[in-house]
């Protein structure tokens, strides 16, 4: 056992996993659309900060949970021990619903980031049209080659795909660092005038209500902290050290995407930048610097945005087969996904599922993006309510329970982070919101609601014939380990 975990993810690994699924892509390829949306680059910024601060109560939560209960599937285990299967499902499909929407929402955007390092990569012939959108043969192709590369990154174990995150991540930390130093020497407090103006987007008119709206989009960009707790049992250290490095990384990539935006937004006069093609960091550094220097900028811009992608896709890989596989052990899922490869060691049906999902994106094209995006925010809500509230429960159900580490003020911590999930979920679906997610957006959340309640009832005859003690053994076992 204890070569396993010398063999297992480091801390420094699961920072670059957190880190590496928050800080993706947005920061360099539509950080100006989060300027378009806001009414500027300051209300932007602070949207992302409040979605940091109301959220970072979760995070602090999972920062105990984790090290408490250290087994696959975070959400679904707090959930199980503190309530019972029912809730441990809703959070577990809730949660699902949030990770398996960025595998194929990667899945299509990978053809825009590859376009810029290679022109003509979206052209060929047109298959179908999606929602209007036309669906590209090469761009097809694409998506399920990469698809295929990041399933085998994680097909050959946890450490395989940790090592490909962290050399990925660095490079990825490299460029905003790039991003920012030369964005500081071109800085002028001018350039964030008018501090608010609405632009054509959205349905705000102040500054903020400009802030307000991006909590519409911000947690889809900021929820990543979640695929750390996923990989939990192959830590290669304490796990008390894993549950610091999940709110540490929030923190860090909040405040990075709120530098960009000052920075970027101060660099130039902003609606200006409004308007830039993509990648809005990498024209606006061509700008900035023109000649050679300016266009190496680009390019390697353009290298950290592809490294960007790859980590948030993996990540979210790794995460949503561990997910799975916690379900599985529960029998909330067909038991085929609890088995783990007997060489590999990996969730091999959890991960030909997320395969799946991820390889269906190309099919559907880009005209799902804004969809996908939209409702991770209220999905992520309802999975983190519960986890808030399991924290409390299990304070008071289980209170000598080994706790590695022990949030100070948890219960009132706890309780204002229950409160924001309950305020940002109606904010979400409240049509009159400037965060609401759309009509589609709530087609597609009750659809998944119906086919949750579809798979819980269905599977519940199997379920039934395993014992409640044997299910129960099944989720927590690996603790006995640990």
């Amino acid at each position: 056992m204890e070569q396993q975990k010398k063999k297992g993810i480091s801390a420094f690994d699961f920072f670059t996993i957190g880190f590496g699924a928050i800080v993706g892509v947005g920061w360099a390829v539509i950080v100006n659309s989060w300027m378009s949306s806001a009414g500027g680059p300051l209300p932007a910024a602070l949207g992302f900060l409040i979605t940091l601060v109301v959220i970072l109560p979760v995070a602090m939560c999972y920062a105990e949970l984790c090290p408490m209960i250290p087994v696959a599937g975070a959400s679904v285990a707090f959930s199980y021990r503190a309530f019972g299967e029912k809730m441990a499902f809703v959070s577990g499909w809730a949660a699902i619903m949030a990770f398996a929407a960025v595998l194929p929402w990667e899945a299509i955007y990978i053809n825009d980031i590859l376009a810029m390092i290679i022109p003509g990569v979206q052209g060929g012939p047109i298959l179908y049209y999606v929602l209007g959108t036309p669906v590209y043969l090469r761009s097809m192709l694409i998506g399920e080659a990469c698809t295929v590369l990041i399933f085998l990154m994680n097909w050959f174990g946890a450490r395989t795909s940790a090592k490909f995150q962290k050399t990925l991540c660095i490079v990825l930390l490299a460029s905003i660092g790039l991003t920012l130093i030369c964005c500081i020497f071109k800085f002028n407090f001018e350039n964030l005038t008018p501090v608010y103006e609405n632009v054509g987007v959205g349905n705000h008119t102040s500054f903020i209500g400009g802030a307000i709206a991006m909590f519409a989009i911000a947690p889809f960009f900021i929820f990543g902290f979640e695929t750390i707790p996923q990989g939990i049992e192959d830590a290669s250290g304490s796990v008390k050290s894993v549950g610091k490095v999940i709110f540490l990384s929030l923190i860090a990539a909040g405040v990075t995407y709120a530098a960009i935006l000052i920075v970027v937004g101060g660099a130039y006069p902003w609606q200006e930048s409004a308007v830039l093609q993509t990648p809005a960091a990498g024209n606006l550094l061509k700008i900035l610097y023109p000649g050679a220097f300016g266009n190496g900028l680009y390019v390697f811009i353009l290298l950290g945005v592809l490294c960007g992608l790859m980590t948030t896709w993996n990540a979210f890989f790794i995460a949503t087969s561990r997910l799975m596989l916690g379900l599985g052990r529960a029998s909330l899922l067909p038991s085929k996904f609890s088995d783990i490869h007997k060489t590999k060691g990996t969730p091999w049906f959890a991960l030909i599922c997320c395969g799946i999902i991820s390889a269906v994106g190309p099919f559907l094209g880009p005209s799902i993006i804004g969809i996908l995006t939209s409702i991770t925010s209220v999905a992520l809500m309802v999975c983190w309510f519960n986890d808030t509230r399991a924290l409390i429960v299990m304070r008071k159900k289980e209170p000598t329970l080994n706790r590695p580490y022990k949030l100070a003020g948890g219960k009132l911590i706890a309780a204002i982070g229950m409160c924001v999930c309950v305020v940002l979920f109606v904010m979400c679906i409240l049509p009159i919101s400037p965060a609401y997610v759309g009509n589609i957006g709530i087609c597609v959340i009750i659809g998944w609601g119906l086919l949750g309640l579809a798979f819980f009832l269905g599977n519940r005859k199997k379920r039934n014939a395993i014992p409640p003690q044997e299910r129960y053994n099944s989720v927590f076992e690996k603790m006995l380990n640990m």
